[in-house]
């Protein structure tokens, strides 16, 4: 099974050390910035599972990242948590109203911030899963291409096609959606139940074969520049 990523964007760097070891030591990825700026750089890279994010940072403040995260539509469902000083309860309120999805106050209990990063992870998934549950799709069919979910049979222009599990899986994903687009870490999450192991690089390899596979049709699955891959709408 895939590790979450953390983003943590944090300018202390006592306490960028100290969250960033536990969340190695309970099993995430973790990926670090020192400021606002470079914590969207960052994020728009993609990838990104959940933030950490202080309110009280160089440049751009903790409130201006939030906001801008949830302007992102690649990453307005990636949930938040804001780390503030204790008794700053204004901040922890603006933090909410700006999108946040949840907080901690400082100094804290390494225990608890895990806790709850994997209740906020836990609440994504199962809001990913109500989105677009492909189980429940009867049929797809969009153009040449016919998608029968309870099959597993995929045809393009009336002949079947010989798909790995793994490529079905995210042509299914993708499809279900046409337009919608999933980063890399959304698809493993999505397909992870068909091979063991399933990385960003092994994504890129399947989503070349499948393509090939598609002849023509498979420049219908579009890339999408430092985020992940869309089926053409």
């Amino acid at each position: 099974m895939g590790k979450a990523n953390v983003l943590i964007v944090e300018d202390d760097e006592d306490i960028q050390q100290l969250v960033s070891y536990n969340l190695i030591k309970a099993g995430f990825h973790v990926t670090c910035a020192d400021t606002g700026e470079e914590g969207l750089q960052k994020l728009q890279a993609g990838g990104v599972d959940c933030i950490l994010l202080d309110l009280m940072l160089p440049g751009i403040t903790g409130l201006e990242v939030c906001r801008a995260v949830k302007k992102i539509d690649t990453c307005a469902n990636i949930p938040i948590l804001i780390l503030t000083a204790k008794g700053e309860e204004d901040d922890v309120v603006a933090g909410l109203e700006h999108g946040a999805d949840d907080y901690v106050t400082k100094p804290f209990s390494p225990k608890v911030l895990i806790a709850r990063v994997k209740a906020m992870l836990r609440r994504r998934a199962e809001q990913l899963s109500e989105e677009a549950p492909p189980e429940k799709i009867e049929k797809i069919i969009i153009r040449d291409l016919e998608i029968h979910p309870g099959r597993h049979e995929v045809r393009l222009k009336g002949v079947p096609l010989q798909l790995t599990m793994t490529e079905y899986g995210i042509l299914l994903l993708l499809a279900s959606k046409p337009g919608w687009v999933y980063t890399r870490q959304q698809i493993i999450d999505a397909v992870r139940g068909y091979d063991f192991l399933v990385t960003p690089r092994a994504i890129d390899v399947q989503i070349f074969g499948l393509r090939k596979k598609m002849g023509e049709a498979g420049s219908s699955i579009e890339t999408v520049r430092g985020v992940g891959y869309r089926f053409k709408a």
